[in-house]
């Protein structure tokens, strides 16, 4: 398992650098299958919470991302709350995945489905009123619905973009206020 780390607007010393390996290695006894985990920390002003610091860990995990960011007015605090959040997220995909195993449908990741796992990309464009601020590409793998719905469940985000496995068409799945979820399947006209 390989860690990345990268620092914005802050001084990365040994120090700091054996600290996050420390906290953030030990995800590596949780979740064998972990294939790299990236750390970015970042220091900087808020205009209603002053200085602050953020640490957000990223982990691939066969074609999932386990993600997790925290803020706070220490920077070891926000590394520790951080990995605390992801490793609840590590406990609750072990405990999925094995559900899965004992009801004896495919667990994620099944050696016979050959995924590689991208880093998302991120491309920042001119900020301008009215036009795109922020591009990001990512790499889409083919799952099922059930499997979108979990990947944006352990994410914690709104809506989740996936490659369909039943009809191979880019989908969206997201999350209704009423607590459902809904797919968005597009159609070319």
């Amino acid at each position: 398992m390989e860690i990345e780390l990268q620092a914005r607007h802050l001084d990365m010393n040994p120090s700091l650098r054996d600290y996050v390996n420390k906290k953030v290695g030990r995800l590596d006894r949780y979740l064998p299958d972990i294939k790299a985990i990236r750390v970015d920390l970042d220091h900087g002003m808020r205009r209603t919470k002053g200085e602050i610091y953020t640490a957000q860990i990223t982990t691939w995990v066969d074609s999932t991302i386990l993600r997790a960011e925290e803020m706070d007015h220490d920077l070891f605090a926000a590394i520790d709350m951080a990995a605390d959040k992801l490793h609840r997220q590590v406990e609750r995909y072990k405990g999925r995945r094995l559900d899965r195993w004992h009801d004896h449908t495919k667990p994620l990741g099944e050696p016979g489905v050959s995924l590689e796992v991208a880093e998302a990309e991120e491309i920042a464009a001119v900020d301008e009123a009215g036009h795109v601020v922020r591009r990001k590409r990512y790499s889409v793998f083919p799952m099922s619905e059930a499997e979108a719905i979990e990947q944006l469940n352990l994410l914690g985000h709104d809506f989740f973009l996936f490659m369909n496995a039943d009809n191979g068409h880019v989908n969206v799945v997201y999350r209704r206020k009423d607590g459902n979820y809904g797919l968005i399947q597009p159609v070319v006209a």
